[in-house]
């Protein structure tokens, strides 16, 4: 058991590389996804560092596959995508693509949210296209308020400010593409911390 043990561990840092190259997601791209050094990645990869439930979670998220699939997983894996549902902002994400760096694929489910809220327009490097599915989209983009209805596409420069709602009245279902910019600031981004409460 204890050679079993050693034997699936020493496999996982060729699998690893293997995954990543397979990808084509360079080592930095992957240090950025997930916080672990390219000194680490590398050391793990390379079978010179243990592999740790604190560095694989992080990995399997990053690639989107069972931590299985890391630790003892067949030479070809599933191909089917298992999308695990994300919500920021109230808006549901469901990705569609498990490949890290470059473009990601989402599905996304918006509620009715007629009025911009205390929400404001963002700006990122970058591009975006989305397809409205059922439902409506308001795109604020610059200076323009646009309406998009079931079968309409929009693709734009995320350096101009812009805003996407849904002004209701059901839910409106998206497939949208993202950059690594536009990931990062949608689906990664954690939601900013309360202010602290002002003493008197």
């Amino acid at each position: 058991m204890a050679n079993e043990d050693a034997a699936a561990l020493a496999a996982v840092g060729p699998r690893l590389r293997a995954l990543r190259q397979k990808r084509g997601t360079t080592l930095t791209q992957l240090a950025d996804l997930t916080g672990i050094s390219v000194s680490t990645l590398s050391r793990l990869e390379s079978g010179s560092r243990r592999p740790t439930l604190e560095l694989l979670l992080p990995l399997a998220r990053a690639y989107q596959v069972a931590l299985d699939e890391l630790v003892d997983a067949p030479a070809t894996g599933d191909p089917r995508v298992r999308p695990k549902p994300i919500v920021k902002h109230g808006i549901t994400f469901l990705p569609l693509t498990r490949r890290p760096g470059g473009l990601q694929a989402f599905k996304q489910i918006f509620p009715p949210d007629p009025s911009a809220g205390e929400r404001t327009p963002q700006t990122h490097e970058g591009y975006e296209w989305l397809y409205v599915l059922s439902g409506r989209l308001r795109l604020l983009l610059g200076d323009r308020d646009l309406t998009l209805n079931p079968g309409e596409v929009a693709e734009f420069d995320t350096r101009i400010p812009h805003l996407v709602l849904n002004p209701g009245p059901g839910t409106a279902e998206v497939l949208s593409l993202f950059g690594p910019q536009g990931e990062r600031l949608h689906v990664r981004a954690r939601p900013a911390a309360p202010d602290p409460p002002i003493d008197h």
